[in-house]
């Protein structure tokens, strides 16, 4: 790849992450989350926030694809570069919100993603759009860079004084959040909103990413509503997202299904609920979309 095309490449990679995060924040109604018309279950953000906190990540965006094209080495090397970068972005975006943490859990999941996209493009030659095999190959060298990480980031909890609230989740519950689903080469992507983006992308969109977030708010153990009500509160979101997604279609009246969301939004305010592992996965599909050519 010539040095023109593939600055060109990788740049192009990092707009599309952050036209990810925009287009997720702007997606509406959607339900205990911040949007346009809606702080959903969030006293501290808006939808300015998001507007700042991706801005303050942009440049780190296409870093991450940068630090992977040009990466020589193992694929646990890589991680550890990243995961360095990531926290300087963390910073930024911290410095931006003023302490509002917005982008934690995105920022952890592009930085691995991007990355691991420059690496693939460096080994294989590829070049826009991709294939579904090409999004496998990134998968899978994720699955390398993570292998362990559980274990790694969770070892000696017990006797730790302060827990990060996914460090208290892991030790009560066995939930392994976000790293859980890298380690595992991001299934919900992989299996489940990738299929279906590819299945209806020509649909009108904003429905298509409504019925994407009830389905990933169905099916993924969404550590951030743990976190807020527990157990039985997540799972009963989970019960909810379900019968919506039984009464609601890619064919269904798009105002009927926005007042049926309102409603849950108002209900999950109520309840203190956001499914923020949710959002960031709807975000982490338009980015595959996009480098498919979908959208």
């Amino acid at each position: 790849m010539k040095q023109l095309n593939r600055n060109k490449t990788l740049n192009l990679i990092g707009e599309f992450a952050l036209e990810a995060l925009l287009y997720e924040a702007a997606l509406y109604p959607k339900p205990g989350l911040v949007d346009p018309k809606s702080c959903g279950a969030h006293a501290d953000m808006n939808y300015f926030t998001f507007i700042d906190s991706s801005t303050a990540l942009a440049p780190f965006l296409t870093e991450y694809a940068n630090l992977g094209f040009n990466h020589e080495g193992t694929p646990f090397a890589l991680f550890e570069k990243v995961r360095t970068l990531g926290q300087l972005a963390e910073a930024a975006m911290l410095a931006k919100t003023k302490g509002v943490n917005t982008h934690k859990g995105a920022n952890f999941s592009f930085a691995l993603l991007l990355s691991a996209t420059g690496k693939i493009i460096q080994d294989q030659k590829l070049e826009l759009p991709f294939t579904e095999k090409d999004t496998a190959a990134i998968f899978d060298y994720i699955k390398q860079m993570t292998k362990g990480l559980i274990s790694k980031d969770f070892a000696g909890l017990a006797q730790k004084k302060h827990l990060s609230y996914g460090e208290k989740l892991y030790l009560e519950h066995g939930i392994v959040g976000i790293r859980g689903e890298a380690e595992l080469g991001y299934p919900a992507l992989k299996n489940s909103a990738l299929p279906f983006l590819r299945q209806h992308h020509n649909r009108e969109q904003q429905t298509l990413f409504l019925l994407l977030l009830l389905h990933l708010m169905a099916t993924i153990e969404d550590s951030n509503l743990i976190n807020r009500g527990g157990i039985s509160a997540w799972q009963n979101v989970q019960k909810q997202a379900t019968e919506l997604l039984q009464t609601f279609s890619i064919n269904s009246s798009k105002k009927e299904l926005e007042d049926a969301l309102i409603l849950f939004d108002q209900q999950l305010i109520k309840e203190h609920l956001s499914p923020g592992g949710s959002a960031d996965l709807v975000a982490l599909s338009f980015f595959f979309g996009r480098l498919e050519g979908l959208f």
